[in-house]
């Protein structure tokens, strides 16, 4: 018997340019102890379905206007808001996708987890905190009596996402729903989430309904499998019939959009590759599936940056008048030589010293000793203007492409602003010329320039990004985990779009990322940080299958492997 059935579910949105229907008549179910994957690109309509479940659905301008949700037996749709306030937390829990958000900054973490408990199971406070310790206990978290006390901003995001678990086990829920709960994690803590969350699972029978745009997660945990496209359910199956059998064209392109550590085409393949915008089935071009085996016989460059035992240190402030107590070493005597054209990834776990290293390179954070040499010049020894010339030169790519672009500009005001600061271009009309340019270099039209960043997507507005880095046409930029929100299938189109510009124009990359198998896929060499240090450095593919250090062999452990379980028993 299914612990929850969604029949012919229907979710519309009243807009000021009409009705969008977000969820179209779709249908599933869960049964105990059942996991289902929910998969799909931003904006196929997971999250709208998950919160239906809950009945959060901000009415209006959204409105369940069809079909049931059936959770044991009784109807969600009709049930009233007293019933679903007894419902929340209690039977259904939800694990959100961004935990700084869902926690409320200002109440200790402890409140939040015992405020469920006195809410749903009627204990004192006491009670409830002595219970809110064991839970953080259970869910990992080092000295828990300790860590009770503290508030969100004193966590580690893997720890606040644990806290986030905490709350929606703290009742024993039956039905757990996770929102994209590892997306931003780093591969490490993802696999240490995903394991406790199957522990738990087991521990009481919970259903659950796991949302996920990386079909490689969903290979790890999921028995079966359901495939969201334009607010569509488009193919729903079994894991192990998904992956070797997959019958819609979107379904094929998600399973082949990842990176593999195995396998490295010269480009990744994107839905377009398998589906027109009308959702036909197109032949796969063959040519892309070849492996490439130019990145193994690239021509020995000459060096354009060669990094000296650089260093940064951060100032550890205390006693009465905050003066500096101690330093924080981010960054502890790194050294590396990168050759012009090519790419060297840096990977590692957060707060390994990764951005603050990139950022160090491009003075953006003064370092505390070594040299940065560019092109024979020592950055470390420029003044103000002298730097602000360089930086022409050397170019970032920031991780979030919303907060780094100004709300308020136009996206052409943005791609003028670095050729004004520059002096690039004779008058307007060339500079305007160029950034209409730009736009279609990065697959984007001249006639989006009018429009603001939040008219555009995601995707949309990372390559906006890269237009402005390229505007004051760089030599060498700075990829700080530039893919790593973004869907599959979009972060596979960015990717190939780095890998074109790099061959057209000669740039020198840095990709910082934790994400292990993209970094494969783009780079040249890889460097591996850990406090602060590079612990290995070699060839791509020597790093990812002959790896020398126990840590980077942990990292690569730690990636899911995209094989389904049932599979993997079959292999074993």
């Amino acid at each position: 018997m299914s612990l929850i059935s969604f029949k012919d579910v229907t979710v519309d949105f009243n807009t000021p340019e009409g009705v969008v229907r977000a969820v179209n008549g779709i249908s599933f179910d869960i049964k105990e102890g059942q996991t289902v994957g929910l998969v799909g690109e931003s904006g196929s309509g997971k999250s709208v379905t998950s919160l239906a479940a809950m009945r959060l659905i901000p009415n209006p301008p959204g409105i369940i206007s069809g079909g049931q949700i059936l959770f044991q037996g009784k109807d969600l749709v009709k049930a009233s808001e007293e019933e679903m306030r007894k419902i929340r937390g209690n039977d259904i829990s939800m694990i959100f996708q961004e935990p700084m958000t869902a926690l409320n900054p200002v109440f200790r973490v402890g409140d939040q987890i015992a405020e469920v408990l006195m809410l749903h199971k009627g204990m004192s406070r006491k009670e409830a905190w002595q219970k809110a310790e064991m839970l953080l206990d259970q869910v990992g978290i080092p000295n828990p009596k300790a860590s009770i006390m503290k508030y969100p901003h004193e966590m580690s995001g893997g720890q606040k996402q644990r806290v986030c678990i905490a709350i929606a086990i703290a009742c024993e829920p039956k039905l757990l729903i996770c929102d994209e709960p590892t997306t931003a994690l780093d591969v490490t803590i993802q696999k240490q989430v995903l394991d406790l969350m199957f522990d738990l699972q087991s521990k009481y029978n919970m259903g659950m309904l796991f949302i996920t745009h990386d079909l490689s997660v969903i290979a790890d945990i999921a028995d079966d499998v359901v495939v969201m496209y334009r607010s569509n359910l488009v193919e729903q199956n079994n894991t192990e019939a998904i992956f070797t059998d997959a019958k819609h064209p979107y379904t094929k392109g998600l399973l082949s959009c990842r990176p593999s550590l195995e396998k490295n085409p010269s480009r990744l393949l994107t839905v377009a590759d398998f589906m027109d915008d009308a959702g036909n089935e197109i032949e796969i071009d063959q040519a892309k599936l070849v492996p490439d085996e130019k990145k193994e016989k690239k021509e020995e460059t000459p060096t354009l940056l060669e990094i000296k035992g650089l260093s940064t240190h951060f100032p550890i402030k205390g006693g009465l008048f905050g003066r500096t107590v101690d330093h924080f070493k981010a960054v502890k005597e790194v050294s590396f030589k990168l050759q012009k054209g090519k790419t060297l990834g840096l990977v590692g776990e957060s707060g390994c010293g990764k951005t603050t290293l990139g950022r160090t390179i491009l003075r953006l954070i003064e370092p505390a000793a070594g040299q940065i040499i560019y092109d024979g010049i020592d950055v470390t020894k420029l003044d103000k203007d002298q730097m602000r010339e360089m930086r022409s030169r050397m170019q970032i790519i920031f991780q979030d492409p919303y907060s780094s672009l100004n709300p308020r500009m136009t996206v052409g005001e943005i791609l003028l602003e670095p050729m004004n600061l520059h002096n690039i271009g004779a008058n307007k009309e060339e500079k305007i010329e160029k950034a209409k340019w730009l736009m279609e270099k990065v697959g984007l039209t001249a006639a989006q320039l009018s429009r603001y960043p939040h008219e555009f997507s995601g995707g949309q507005r990372q390559r906006i990004c890269i237009a402005r880095a390229l505007a004051v046409n760089p030599e060498f930029i700075i990829c700080d985990e530039s893919v790593s929100a973004l869907d599959v299938s979009v972060q596979a189109q960015v990717l190939n779009l780095l890998l074109d510009l790099q061959e057209e124009f000669g740039l020198t990359y840095i990709f910082i990322s934790h994400d292990l198998s993209v970094v494969n896929f783009i780079s040249d060499e890889v460097a591996v940080m850990k406090a602060g240090e590079i612990v290995e450095m070699d060839k791509a593919s020597k790093v990812y299958h002959n790896p020398q250090r126990d840590y980077t062999k942990t990292l690569l452990e730690a990636i899911p492997k995209g094989i389904p379980k049932s599979l993997l028993a079959k292999q074993q």
